[in-house]
């Protein structure tokens, strides 16, 4: 008996699972909430202990022992958050985790209000793509529309009609011709042919 067998050295090697694209930002985003909080937890615990050295004179952290993970986001929220994360596409994912970690620079917020501030970075990124997308769908019919009136104006530009020069007799030119008057009613404009310049 060979380990070769034991160890299935011998297979072919398995592929790694294709994930979805919505399910990789998803797990993505919520990844940098999470690590945001404990990142928030760790600094607000640190504060804790420099304040009591501070008033105490004595380092007691040695003897302290923290939770992990002491808060949690309720499940329903977990839920919005997730559904908002899926509507984010792969290419703006990493706009979105900048712009977050931007806000939480500049606000310093509770570990309570990280997930507040994540829901409202998805919340203008959301909004920031629909927008893009009607101005997009916006820009397409205009330059749709135009192109078919240009087309047309192409199309009109290319026959010329002249009216006053025919090969076809009709009885109403030679009437016309009979009736010529040398005095010209001023309040009507003067037609002439082609063939009389």
């Amino acid at each position: 008996m060979s380990l070769g067998s034991w160890f299935r050295w011998n297979e072919p090697h398995c592929r790694l699972s294709q994930k979805n694209p919505v399910d990789m930002v998803t797990e993505t985003l919520m990844t940098e909430l999470s690590w945001q909080m404990k990142q928030a937890e760790k600094q607000h615990r640190e504060k804790e202990n420099e304040y009591r050295k501070i008033k105490t004179g004595v380092d007691y952290s040695w003897l302290v022992s923290y939770p992990k993970h002491s808060y949690e986001i309720n499940p329903g929220d977990r839920l919005q958050l997730e559904d908002s994360c899926s509507k984010i596409p792969p290419s703006h994912c990493g706009s979105v985790i900048l712009r977050f970690r931007k806000l939480l620079a500049e606000y310093d917020p509770e570990v309570q209000e990280i997930p507040q501030l994540f829901r409202t970075v998805l919340q203008e990124a959301n909004e920031r793509l629909k927008e893009e997308e009607e101005s997009r769908k916006l820009t397409s019919q205009w330059s749709t529309k135009r192109a078919v009136s240009l087309s047309l104006t192409t199309i009109k530009s290319r026959v010329r009609i002249y009216p006053f020069i025919s090969d076809i007799k009709t009885i109403s030119e030679d009437i016309e011709r009979s009736a010529e008057s040398t005095q010209r009613v001023w309040s009507m404009p003067e037609f002439r042919t082609t063939k009389d310049c």
